[in-house]
């Protein structure tokens, strides 16, 4: 897969990475995202530490991550229940 030399700006920093072709869209997503959340703490908070602001961004990603895990768990547990039940009718219908 070819990897593609982008530069990214984050809190105002240049970083350079390198990626796949397929995920140089996401990962600039990804930069546009977090200096929104940045900016949206920096007004709504009055905070201008950089530091403070990328930390509070890495807490709050985190706490959506692990809140989309737990749902995500949860479908699944669901899913699982409802083809065993499945699984049971169809059992007891062919006895």
């Amino acid at each position: 897969m070819e990897e593609l030399s982008i530069k990214i700006r984050i809190a105002e920093r240049e970083y350079p990475m390198k990626v796949k072709r397929d995920d140089e869209e996401r990962v600039r997503t990804a930069s546009r995202l977090i200096n929104e959340k940045l900016k949206s703490y920096k007004d709504q908070f009055g905070i201008d530490d950089k530091q403070d602001l990328l930390a509070m961004v890495a807490f709050d990603s985190l706490v959506e991550k692990m809140t989309a895990e737990e749902s995500r768990q949860g479908i699944d547990q669901t899913v699982l229940e409802k083809v065993s039940h499945l699984n049971q009718l169809v059992s007891q219908s062919i006895l």
